[in-house]
Order: structure tokens, then sequence, then C-alpha cells
């Protein structure tokens, strides 16, 4: 079999580095170049190459990606972050490659928090209610203000003293309490359901921390997730955020459209929505099926050492030693 190379992006980011960890494990001939806003993150020894990127809203962004793309013959890009996915999805008819993500309208819907409540309001798909800031008057017993825009549980603010002191930047949603189920599906490109899993989990800085597969409520997130696909353009891995309440009742709150930051775990657990992706856009086959198994996850830290190395020094060379304890 002839090598591929793949581009992943936010290799800083818990997401980017799992998705190369996964294709690390398929033991395919694929090259992987890695690109981050930064030229030191713990990701950067997991690529065989990497690249120094702007922001994926500046300007500069897209043509850098273009050069890389160009200089290294990526064959696939598979984006690990909110903008970075709604950009290369906005400017996919300029860069000469496959890129994995949904089609642009959707993207832009999903990356903001606000849009994503009116577009399931519009079509009656359960959601988490929310106002602009303007519009509140008090609705909810307690409530969350987020950035519309917000990653990772960045800015949050539960039951803030006034809601008047945040911008329409952000927006008020009904504050759900109970069982956070995080459930990443995949539709492949006939547009159907591939499969999903569902694991209940515990975050820490907005990153799980612990997790484990639960199938209770499987039927139900089934039917939301069979609702977002038949009203949007998703494609390739997603992934929908819920609670359930102690009452029994399925409150999805945020759809991030992009492979999500479980997929390390997951893939262990019969998921593997990164071999998917790989299967579907890099070698034009249809998609495994998946064998969803129980099991209980948990995070541990760890550091990686990089010897006789300053933070600003020119890390784009993997043959650079280090060390992982």
């Amino acid at each position: 079999m002839d090598q591929k190379v793949v581009l992943v992006t936010g290799i800083g980011g818990n997401v980017g580095q799992g998705i190369i960890r996964n294709i690390r494990t398929l033991q395919q001939p694929i090259k992987v170049i890695g690109c981050n806003v930064t030229e030191f993150s713990a990701g950067n020894h997991l690529c065989d190459k990497f690249h120094l990127v702007p922001f994926s809203y500046e300007e500069e962004f897209i043509p850098a990606i273009i050069k890389i793309v160009e200089k290294e013959k990526i064959d696939l890009i598979i984006p690990s972050t909110d903008y970075e996915v709604y950009y290369l999805a906005k400017h996919a008819d300029r860069i000469p490659c496959t890129i994995a993500t949904s089609a642009s309208e959707t993207t832009e819907i999903y990356l903001d928090k606000y849009k994503s409540f009116l577009h399931h309001q519009k079509h009656d798909i359960p959601f988490a209610k929310a106002y602009l800031p303007s519009d509140y008057n008090n609705e909810f017993a307690e409530f969350i203000a987020k950035p519309r825009e917000g990653r990772g549980s960045r800015g949050l603010a539960i039951n803030p003293p006034s809601y008047q002191d945040f911008s329409d930047d952000y927006m008020i949603q009904e504050l759900f309490k109970g069982i956070e189920i995080t459930t990443a599906f995949y539709v492949n490109k006939q547009n159907k359901l591939h499969g999903f899993i569902n694991l209940e989990r515990k975050l820490d800085n907005g990153a799980t921390n612990e997790c484990r597969v639960n199938r209770n409520y499987d039927d139900q997130l089934k039917d939301i997730l069979e609702k977002i696909i038949q009203h949007s353009s998703i494609r390739g891995s997603a992934n929908l955020q819920s609670i359930v309440t102690a009452d029994g009742k399925i409150m999805p709150f945020e759809v991030n459209c992009r492979i999500s930051g479980t997929n390390s775990i997951r893939s262990n657990f019969g998921f593997e929505d990164v071999k998917y992706t790989l299967e579907e856009y890099l070698y034009n086959t249809a998609p495994s099926e998946p064998k969803i198994i129980n099991g209980v996850a948990i995070r541990i830290m760890m550091d990686v050492i990089y010897p006789n190395q300053e933070s600003n020094s020119n890390l784009s060379d993997n043959s650079s030693k280090h060390f992982i304890y």
C-alpha cells in the first residue's frame, strides 16, 4: 500500500493528540504532519513533522495551510478545533486536498451555540433553551452564561449575579443538573448514522477526566441524532453533549461538528471514528462497523521532555530526542 500523508491540526490539544495516537494504532503507511499555533507543545513528539500556523481566524491561516498541503503533498486534513473546522470548510475550494469536515453552512451553525439553539428550535429537535443577554428577562430558575463561540468550558459563568454584565457575544442558557452524557456519532457519506457511543463523564477544566460507557439512553439519543442528521449536513464524526435530569429527561445543550476529545478513549470501546474517517476520506472505502463494549476510562497526567530545547526553538523536525514520563 502506498504511503499517505495526513495533516492533523491543533496538535497542542487533547483532540489532535488523540487523533494522531489513533492513526498510529492502525499501523497503516501514513505519514503524520502536525500543525499548531505555538511551535512547542506536547503533541510535537507524536508527529513525523510539524508546522507552525497562524490562528484559523487570521487572514494568513488558509495560505499557510495551502503551502503545507503543497509542500508535504497532503492527502487529507483532519481538523481538531471548531474554528479550524469552520474556516477549512468555508475555504475548502481553495485547498488542493480532501478535508474531513461537514458542509460550511453546518459548521457555521455549530460554531455558534446560540445559532445551534435556534436551528434545533426551528426543527423541533430537543435543545436547552437559550436567550441573548439583551433578550433575557429572568426566565430560568438557574442559568449559565457562556460565550457563543466558547471552547472547552472557557468563560462560563453559572448563576452569575447579573446577566446584564454580558454582551450578546454570550448567550444565557437554562441550566440543567444531572448525569452528563457525551455522545460521539459518525455520519457516513450517504448521510446515514453509521453508529454512536454514549459516555457518562466527569470533567476537569472542560475536558473529560473520567468516563464510562452508558447504554441506558441509547434509544432516546439515537432518535435525537437521527433528527439532527435529517436537518443538517453533518458528515463524518461529531459530538452531542447532553444532561440527563433526575426524572430521566434528556436535554442536549451543545453540538461539536468535529472529532471530539474522547476519541482516544472510545476507540478502545469499539467506536473508532478516526478509523472511519480515514477509511472514507483517505482510502475511499466503507467505514468499519462499530462494536461497542462496556468499559471505564481514567486519564492520567504525563510529562513530555525535550532535552536541550528552548521553548522558541525549531521543533519542526521530529528527529529531536524526547522522553515521556
